[in-house]
């Protein structure tokens, strides 16, 4: 059976695939997912899954996506928002649909309706529950955002400088060389949109400080590597599409609970990245889909997607019927402690 083709008995198996960054720049979260998809299989009991490795590079995965779609009944996108560009546009090109859980830039969702379901918050509303507390901790504050390179740091930044103005939080948005000169001393807060690299120099850089801001919160902090690197992170916060501790018995798929076991079983050493719970929501709403439909063409997948107002242990999942975008899953506040990363809000 191959991707787009009728189906049979779908009912007992479906065939999933996906393109992952086992090597490369992002590695550290492509090998997550990939085990995290493995778990996920073996508490679904139903389902065959096909990884191959993309190298983190867009000509390998353009050379490789073709090779997957033609041996699986589902598509899941690759990770980073660079790799899902190219996916993307493959997709539309070949008439696929594509399951998005690694690419949250607002122009990747809206680019092919019809061909991208996404599961995640997107890049615009990243920032939205740090400002909403900065509005509630902080009155009258003036938030630094710090805009990392390319578009997911520019996206990021206008999110968190227009959701900030709705407040009437006043915000100033410059480089990652651009932080205000010392002498704020308990009158500024900081957001840093960037690579993980970008932030961590960010971060260490404010932390040494003699002025360090009240409020501190950067995306690159929402992953447990963040700390290792940079040291002690403690009272710093993170935004992120999920944070363990957050999922209220799920309408679709496994519990976090019984994930989180079949993951540590796989060799996760601690609890995985949020990378790794999008690409399982991913999975778990596109095997849904396929199992209820009477086929995997897109034509029958879209609109059976599209219809979905459910939950998944990543949130809640419902997208906009004409483009594919996600609007019912949001971000997650966490805060670094001495236990480890706390969801906040």
């Amino acid at each position: 059976m191959t991707l787009g083709s009728g189906a049979s008995a779908l009912k007992r198996h479906v065939r999933v695939g996906a393109c992952l960054s086992l090597s490369g720049r992002h590695a550290r979260f492509g090998a997550q997912a990939a085990r995290a998809l493995e778990a996920w299989r073996s508490l679904d009991g139903n389902a065959d899954l096909v990884v191959q490795d993309d190298h983190s590079d867009p000509r390998t995965l353009e050379t490789t996506i073709e090779g997957v779609a033609s041996g699986v009944d589902v598509l899941l996108g690759p990770y980073s928002t660079q790799l899902m560009r190219v996916a993307g546009r493959i997709a539309a090109d070949s008439g696929w649909l594509l399951w998005n859980h690694g690419g949250s830039g607002d122009d990747v969702e809206e680019a092919h309706p019809g061909h991208v379901i996404s599961v995640l918050t997107p890049t615009s509303r990243y920032a939205e529950p740090f400002v909403r507390r900065l509005g509630h901790d902080t009155p009258g504050s003036k938030l630094w955002i710090v805009q990392g390179r390319g578009s997911f740091g520019r996206q990021v930044s206008v999110g968190a400088e227009e959701a900030a103005a709705r407040l009437g939080i006043e915000t100033e948005r410059v480089s990652p060389d651009g932080l205000p000169p010392p002498g704020l001393a308990g009158r500024w807060d900081l957001f840093s949109a960037g690579t993980f690299e970008d932030d961590v120099t960010t971060v260490r850089q404010v932390l040494r400080r003699p002025d360090p801001p009240r409020m501190l919160c950067t995306v690159a902090a929402g992953v447990g590597e963040f700390a290792d690197v940079v040291g002690d992170v403690t009272g710093v916060f993170a935004v992120g599409q999920w944070f363990q501790g957050r999922a209220d018995g799920p309408e679709l798929g496994p519990s976090e609970s019984a994930f989180l076991e079949a993951y540590r079983q796989r060799g996760g050493t601690r609890v995985p990245d949020y990378p790794a719970v999008q690409a399982v929501a991913a999975a778990v709403v596109a095997t849904h889909c396929a199992r209820r439909a009477s086929g995997v063409t897109r034509d029958l997948l879209w609109p059976m997607a599209t219809d979905l107002d459910t939950s998944t242990l990543f949130g809640g999942f419902k997208v906009d019927p004409r483009t594919g975008v996600q609007l019912r899953h949001e971000a997650v506040l966490a805060r670094w402690t001495l236990q480890g990363l706390v969801a906040v809000g």
